[in-house]
This record gives C-alpha cells, sequence and structure tokens, in this order.
C-alpha cells in the first residue's frame, strides 16, 4: 500500500472488515492449494524422466547386447572376450554419463556397482569411478536456499566465509568449506534438493540397473538383495540429524586416540539437511594412491583395518559404508574417517549369536563347528542336510586373509572371492538357498568386502589373523600400529 493511497482515503487492510479478511485468507488458501498441486505435477514429471531416461539405457543396452551375442556366434573365445569386455566398458560408461546428472538413490546405485564391482574391465570401472569425484554440483542458489532454509539465514550470515563453489558433490549431497565467526574453518555439508521425493521410484529403478549389470558383466548380482540394502543405508542417510548422532558417537570413542581421526560435529548447526563439522585437509584416495609411496600405502591399509575390527569388537558399532570417497589422507597414510550415514549398533545378544560363526572359520577352522553354530545363530534351519565341507568353502571365503599367518590383498583375489560368494546359481547355489542372514550379518558383510576391497587396491600386506585376534581375544600386538593402540586402550 502506497502513502499516496492511504492518504486518499482507501481503506488500511488492518481496517478491513472481518468478511474480507476471510475472503484473503481463502484466496491464500487457493493460491497454496495451486502451489502444491504444481509442485506435485513437477515430481510427477521429474519421476518419469528419470525413470524414462533409466529405461531407456537398460533398453539400449539390452538390444545393444543382443547385437554383440549375434557377433560373437562362430568367433574365437578370444574374440567373444573381447567384444563382452567392449561391450561392458560402453554400458559402464553410458551409465555413468546418465546417472552423474541424477542425484540420489540412481547415482548411489551406480556408486555401489563400481565399488563392489571388481571383476570389471579396468576401464568400466574407471568410468564409474566417475560418479566419486565427477559429480556435477548444484547451482550456489540452490545450496544457499537449502542453507537458508534449515538455519534461517543466508550462509554468508551465519558464516564469516562461505564458498559457493562446492569442494566435493556425492550422491545426495555436496560439501562447501566455511568459516565460523570464532575463525574455525568448517565442512558443511547441504543435501540436493528434492532428493528424498525421489526415493521410492528410484529405487524400483536401481534395481532395473541392477538387473542391467547382472545380466552382462556381474551373473552372481542379485538385484533384490542389493536394492534392499540401498533402501536400508539410505533411509538413515537422508537425515543428517542421524548422520550427526553418529559421528559424534565416534569421535566419543577414538577420542585422543594415536591414528583414528574423526572430525567433530558443530551441534548448533546441523539440521535434517545440513551437517557441519570440522574442516579436514588431506588428499582424497585417487589423489594418494596417485602419490603415496609404499610405507604409506601399507600404513593406510592397517589403519582402515584395524578402525573397522575396533569399532565392531570394542563399541559394538560400525560404519556400514567402507568407500573410497570416506577417507582423507595425511601424506604418511594416516586416514581421516569422514561420512558416518550408514552406522549399525549391535542390539542386545546380537554378537553374541554371531561371533562363535566367526571363532568356527576363522580360529577353529572346523566345519562340523562350522554348520553347528550357524543353526544355533538362525543361519541355517535344522535339517538342512548340506554337507558342512561345501557349507565352509563357502562361508568362508570373505575371511581367506585370517586363515594364514600373513596374507597380501590383491585387487585379483578379492574380485575372484567376490565372484564366488555372489555367484547365486554357481557351484554354491544350494548353500545359499539354505541360508538366512540377518540384516546385521549383511551390513558386517558389507564392511568385510569393503575394508577388503580397499586394502586390494592398496596392496595391502600383514599379519591380519594377529590383528584380528588383538580385538577378538586381546592377543599381543601384531604392529607398532597395534602397540600405539593397546597402550591408548589400557589408558582410555
Amino acid at each position: 500500500m502506497t502513502a499516496d493511497a492511504t492518504d486518499s482515503g482507501e481503506p488500511h487492510p488492518a481496517d478491513e472488515p472481518e468478511v474480507g479478511a476471510c475472503a484473503t485468507a481463502a484466496e491464500g488458501r487457493r493460491g497454496g492449494a495451486a502451489m502444491a498441486r504444481a509442485r506435485r505435477r513437477h515430481e510427477r514429471r521429474a519421476r518419469l524422466t528419470r525413470s524414462t531416461r533409466v529405461v531407456g539405457l537398460a533398453s539400449s543396452r539390452a538390444a545393444a547386447w543382443a547385437v554383440v551375442r549375434a557377433r560373437q556366434i562362430g568367433r574365437s573365445e578370444l574374440r567373444r572376450r573381447q567384444l563382452d569386455e567392449q561391450f561392458t566398458i560402453r554400458t559402464a560408461e553410458q551409465a555413468a554419463a546418465h546417472l552423474g546428472q541424477m542425484k540420489g538413490v540412481l547415482m548411489k546405485a551406480g556408486q555401489l556397482v563400481g565399488f563392489i564391482a571388481e571383476t570389471l574391465p579396468d576401464a568400466a570401472k574407471e568410468a564409474l569411478a566417475s560418479l566419486q569425484s565427477d559429480v556435477p554440483p548444484m547451482a550456489p542458489s540452490l545450496a544457499a536456499a537449502v542453507v537458508r532454509a534449515e538455519l534461517g539465514a543466508d550462509p554468508t550470515r551465519i558464516f564469516r566465509r562461505w564458498d559457493p563453489v562446492p569442494v566435493a558433490a556425492a550422491s545426495i549431497g555436496q560439501v562447501h568449506r566455511a568459516r565460523l565467526p570464532d575463525g574455525r574453518d568448517v565442512a558443511v555439508k547441504v543435501q540436493y534438493p528434492g532428493v528424498a521425493d525421489t526415493f521410492e521410484g528410484d529405487l524400483a529403478n536401481a534395481q532395473l540397473l541392477y538387473s542391467l549389470f547382472g545380466r552382462i558383466a556381474l551373473p552372481g548380482l542379485d538385484p533384490v538383495a542389493i536394492v534392499d540394502e540401498l533402501r536400508a543405508c539410505m533411509i538413515d542417510e537422508l537425515d543428517y540429524r542421524k548422520e550427526a548422532a553418529n559421528q559424534r558417537r565416534f569421535v566419543d570413542h577414538y577420542r585422543g586416540h594415536p591414528f583414528v581421526r574423526v572430525p567433530a560435529v558443530i551441534e548448533e548447526l546441523s539440521t535434517r539437511r545440513v551437517l557441519v563439522s570440522d574442516w579436514v585437509d588431506g588428499l582424497t584416495w585417487r589423489d594418494f594412491l596417485a602419490v603415496a609411496d609404499e610405507p604409506a600405502r601399507q600404513r593406510a591399509g592397517e589403519i582402515l583395518f584395524r578402525f573397522a575390527q575396533g569399532s565392531i569388537h570394542r563399541f559394538g558399532t560400525f560404519n556400514g559404508d567402507p568407500h573410497p570417497g570416506n577417507y582423507r589422507f595425511a601424506a604418511d597414510g594416516t586416514p581421516t574417517f569422514l561420512d558416518f550415514g550408514l552406522v549399525k549398533r549391535w542390539d542386545v545378544g546380537e554378537w553374541e549369536r554371531l561371533s562363535p560363526c566367526i571363532d568356527a572359520i576363522v580360529t577353529d577352522q572346523d566345519p562340523a563347528a562350522v554348520v553347528a553354530a550357524m543353526e544355533a545363530a538362525g543361519f541355517l534351519a535344522p535339517g538342512h542336510r548340506l554337507d558342512p565341507a561345501a557349507v565352509y568353502a563357502y562361508v568362508s571365503s570373505p575371511y581367506e586373509p585370517y586363515l594364514t599367518d600373513r596374507f597380501t590383498f590383491t585387487r585379483e583375489a578379492v574380485a575372484e572371492a567376490f565372484a564366488k560368494i555372489t555367484a547365486v546359481n554357481g557351484p554354491h547355489r544350494a548353500v545359499i538357498r539354505q541360508l538366512d542372514l540377518p540384516a546385521s550379518f549383511v551390513v558386517l558383510d558389507r564392511v568385510v568386502w569393503g575394508v577388503s576391497a580397499l586394502l586390494g587396491r592398496l596392496g595391502a600386506e600383514g599379519p591380519w589373523r594377529a590383528i584380528l585376534d588383538e580385538y577378538r581375544r586381546g592377543g599381543p600386538s601384531g604392529s607398532t600400529l597395534g602397540a600405539q593402540d593397546a597402550t591408548w586402550w589400557r589408558h582410555r
């Protein structure tokens, strides 16, 4: 209302009769309803567009696969393998190109394929690895809008310094560097707007994506099981308040530790879609591998392993998402641990049921004892009639590094073991069909495989059985790092 209108005797809104206020409120409601309908239409169009892109990718690659199969007829074994490899690489490149533009579940799905699929050709793995490092960020204005909605003011008013260009972008959010009024540098993780809205629809599309890779390159991949795992982990990851609580626990667990580093959370600035923690300098996984000497690689590998085992056995809690994007490395190989969106805590009695199975596999190496422990834990039903030797051959695969005094992790060894454990229609199918694994074991299995994959890429070598025994039975320190850890634990 302008001054001229007021001076000319036009009524002020506050002076209008009640019926006018009701009419204005009704118009506001109608306007709000119209905006809500428009938003729903936009969301439906967005979901349809995402589904169409994934279906189009799957359809085009299925047609191309039929062409490859036809071209392989009458060719030599070498030529058939070459055609298979070329097709797999091209599929990975196209999947990365499509998913790199689609935040949320679908990008996470592609990252997971690239991480677990050690059997893929190197060029295919490199293409999918771009989903970890080459994610296009959201516009600075969108990131600022999320901060404003969550914290009540523009980031330039909350922080003394705010860098609108993110330093990292991932599947459901991106990280900005900022400075607090007290001078501390912090990392501000901002969730992409709309990620939660596409969650369920994207899970169905992810299953289609996994089915595609299962047909062409990963015949042991179970799309339903992988999508169930994806659903379970991302429900928690979509709420940064849960991640902040998880991270606080790890800060408390490892306070004062000689080589495990976890950045502190800035409580008052962390909400459902914004997470603020201490800034960490360091090398990304890719940069570390490019410059690290052998001692640094070995140190990094042992610390990654000790962090996983120490968390599981001492604190009954562990980070269920060990992948390359979740670390920053010092030059000597010491990692800082990031991203605690997926954390598992043992329920009462849960570890007590699981632990005897691991003892039977690793310590006793006794097939009959393994079967008895798995029956007692409910992993196998009575009357299954499985050969104990066949059961042991299957379930011991992830634990091979701990069945001997020293072991060297390699990418080839991890790929071979992973192919064996995931071959649902392979030689171990009879055992796989009768196993009933609880969710806690599935997440633990993910940790075992995830850490193994990292150690394979590092070429980590060491007395892994002795190190595991430190945490499981309080055995003697198997290395210099073990001695440091034991001293810290005694005085904790």
